[in-house]
């Protein structure tokens, strides 16, 4: 299966997009007008346009639409869609961005840990693997029910619900129902036995009610080794529309069940090869490997392991009203609850199963077991009067998440695809509360005949974690809490029409970032670690500039932006031995990080059917101090960033001719460092992608359209290295040693039929 990898980057000149617009939309007929859920979504309505550079904001802003998926195979992460906008670094192992455990996003060299995230107002959280605070896109919603995404690159909106945005947001929206009864269908077929079915039966409009049901499953084996990637999602969604006013409802659940890919290590490319993977089904290898009997060029314990696997299961529900309460005056809420069960199985040599009996095997299922449970409100109110858009919300959630680590005891090569119940060794527990809330107030005025738009704001976030630890185990992580707290973080912007198509603008802005709960976060650790430095921890912060001009013509769209980013408080989590093992973490104050770079977007139409879309960009991200470790100074000063290309570039050609759609993209990655003294790098690679469609239009009287469309990943079958710090990030890996690499997908390809009734 081959991973249209990260079709995004090139960080040199990072900035906006040229992107070709088709048009703004707005009709009740709208098939992908997103839902209401901030004054965002109104901004980000659009039909069949192609990409929207900002126009008039004050902030780098790119937008997409379900137009900007077909380059990839359907069922596509929308992350994955935003790899190709300027300043985007996305990576992951398949070649659907969907497997969370290889699954990287950054802006301008912030980690998906630091950015916001949100579906339709509802907060995602940070979206990463070890579930503490929200879910991945891809399980929030089917990928064929995206109506548009809003990225801010570096400064998100004010009311967007996120305590970790210190570098960018991205503001995800679903589609609204259709006007008109109908049912959609799909079907695809691809590489390494890769299925997807989607149906979406909407009701059409009745006198302003309108509602679909849809559903997806999704399944494929793993491009090497032995298991498969398999889920299966629902999506329902309802809105009526009363006068100016909007109340609606959406529900969507997923049950997602992933087989790991081994991590590698520069080494053991050396030894083993790109095709290295776990052992499965080979059980013998594994349990002589285990007992240190090691073959075909193995050499340690952590080359492989019988298999891994992740296990998610989640619910989302929201109710959602958009008011008309006066003329200008304008009342929007979203309430919303999420709960979350999952699991991260891991076969692991380093515990037993019936230690000293005579049914001992070397190897047992070792846990991480996550759940989520967490309500919130996010409203705001929006008033127009005179050269004035005042807005003003607040944000609160009330989240509880456990995590616990187990062990479980087995015979033989048992069956995983399910939640482990009764676990023969429970190694840790804690419970974590956090309640989040955030205020918000902003002023946007337009001046002089509109040319120049002003925003004026701050935000006040408030976040509150409290972990308790289940003491008596065979570890006894941390309890305590801790809290990060500001009463005024100030966002400044402003944008000018020079005329001719062209503006400039400018913004300025302070972040926090809340402290992080769950297996990442600075409370898993022992208590007396954490009475040692967790009183003396400081929330991260950044203090953002950009700046840069934009240009509209009707041979192009461009946008060049500059930025000056300060990251200060900066913690950088030190993983102490492999993965597998679990050991704490330790935690280093670097002090601070500077980003500087440029983003440049220029998206040509070249004809009437002919597109061609660009992005560039170049950051270069460093550390500005040491740091001590054990009375030792680590030497990071000056050094780059983990996990930061300075350069990313990505191109697509589109070709529209009367039922041809037919798209060619290529992206590059700059080289990368998962060493903090950047003694251990990845190289650059670059991939190409292409899509070919044709829409056989109506057939008869039940068929109202037919599309039949091939997509191909990783056309040139590159061998490269996808995600890097699966396992974390260490100081130094002169020898190439630590197993914390991903091997990208190979050449794949999905034929997908899409016919409506």
């Amino acid at each position: 299966m081959s991973v249209r990898r990260g079709s995004i980057r090139m960080t040199g000149l990072a900035l906006a997009l040229f992107a070709a617009l088709h048009g703004v939309a707005a009709a009740a007929d709208n098939d992908v007008t997103p839902a209401v859920a901030d004054a965002a979504a109104d901004k980000a309505k659009t039909l069949d346009s192609i990409s929207v550079i900002g126009q008039g904001e004050t902030r780098q802003v790119q937008r997409i639409t379900i137009e900007d998926v077909k380059i990839l195979p359907p069922g596509s992460s929308a992350l994955k869609v935003l790899a190709s906008k300027p300043g985007v670094h996305f990576e992951s192992a398949d070649p659907f961005g969907n497997y969370e455990w290889s699954t990287r996003f950054s802006l301008r060299g912030f980690n998906q840990n630091r950015l916001g995230f949100t579906l339709d107002g509802i907060p995602l959280g940070d979206m990463s693997y070890g579930n503490n605070n929200g879910l991945h896109i891809s399980r929030a919603l089917i990928a064929e029910n995206l109506g548009t995404a809003e990225l801010a690159e570096g400064i998100g909106a004010l009311g967007t619900a996120s305590t970790g945005d210190l570098g960018g947001t991205v503001q995800f929206f679903s589609a609204d129902p259709l006007s008109k009864f109908g049912v959609t269908a799909s079907q695809g077929f691809g590489t390494d036995a890769a299925r997807r079915t989607f149906v979406r039966l909407d009701t059409g409009n009745y006198n302003g009610f309108s509602a679909y049901l849809s559903g997806a499953y999704s399944t494929a084996d793993k491009w090497k080794g032995d298991g498969s990637q398999t889920q299966k999602q629902f999506n329902g969604k309802a809105v009526y529309d009363f006068g100016d006013s909007r109340v609606g409802a959406l529900l969507t659940t997923s049950s997602r069940d992933e087989t790991d890919y081994q991590d590698l290590s520069l080494d053991m490319l050396h030894r083993l090869g790109w095709n290295w993977d776990n052992y499965a089904p080979n059980w013998n290898r594994a349990v002589n490997a285990a007992n240190g009997v090691y073959t075909g060029g193995v050499t340690n314990a952590d080359d492989a392991y019988y298999a891994g696997r992740g296990l998610r299961d989640d619910t989302v529900g929201s109710l959602f009203g958009d008011f008309a309460l006066a003329e200008g005056l304008r009342f929007k809420a979203t309430g919303y609850y999420h709960t979350d069960r999952g699991q991260g199985h891991w076969w692991t040599p380093y515990q037993a199963s019936y230690p000293g009996t005579p049914q001992q095997v070397p190897i047992s299922i070792r846990t991480t077991e996550y759940g989520i449970d967490r309500t919130g409100v996010v409203s705001s109110l929006n008033w127009d009067i005179g050269m004035h858009h005042i807005e003003a919300g607040v944000w609160y959630e009330d989240s509880n998440h456990n995590v616990h680590r187990n062990y479980y005891f087995i015979s033989g090569p048992v069956d995983d695809r399910r939640f482990l119940r009764n676990p023969d060794i429970r190694v840790f527990a804690q419970h974590y509360e956090t309640t989040t809330t955030q205020y918000y107030l902003q002023d946007s005025m337009h001046l002089l005949d509109d040319r120049l738009s002003v925003d004026v704001g701050f935000k006040a976030p408030d976040s509150k974690i409290k972990a308790q630890a289940t003491p008596g185990l065979l570890k006894t992580y941390a309890s305590g809490d801790l809290e990060a707290k500001k009463n005024f973080l100030p966002q400044v912007g402003a944008s000018y029409k020079l005329g001719d198509g062209y503006e400039v603008f400018g913004s300025y802005a302070k972040n926090i970032a809340a402290f992080q709960a769950g297996v990442n976060g600075p409370l898993a650790t022992t208590q007396v670690a954490f009475n040692a430095f967790g009183k003396q921890l400081r929330p991260e912060e950044s203090r953002t500039i950009e700046g840069g001009v934009r240009s509209v013509t009707d041979f192009y769209e461009a946008s060049l932006a500059l930025y000056d980013v300060k990251f200060k408080n900066r913690l950088l989590v030190i993983s102490q031995c492999s993965g597998i093992m679990g050991c704490p973490s330790a935690y280093a104050n670097v002090g601070s990080v500077t980003s500087r770079g440029a983003e440049l977007a220029v998206n040509f139409k070249l004809t009437p059917e002919l597109r061609w879309n660009n992005s560039l960009s170049y950051n270069k991200s460093t550390y500005d101090n040491n740091y001590v470790d054990g009375g030792v100074v680590v030497p990071t000063k000056d050094k780059t960033t983990v996990d930061s290309p300075k350069q990313l570039f990505a191109s697509e050609l589109v070709w529209l001719h009367g039922p041809w759609d037919m798209r060619v993209s290529a992206n590059y990655t700059g080289k990368r460092y998962y060493t903090y003294l950047n003694d251990a790098s990845v190289p650059s690679y670059w991939i190409f992608n292409a899509e070919a469609g044709y829409d056989f239009g109506k057939l008869g009287e039940t068929v109202q359209d037919l599309k039949l469309a091939l997509n191909v990943t990783n056309l040139a079958d590159k061998k490269y290295f996808s995600s890097i710090g699966t396992n974390g990030f260490v100081p130094s890996d002169p020898q190439g040693q630590f197993a914390t690499l991903q091997v990208g997908a190979p050449r794949a390809a999905m034929l997908t039929a899409t016919v409506r009734f």
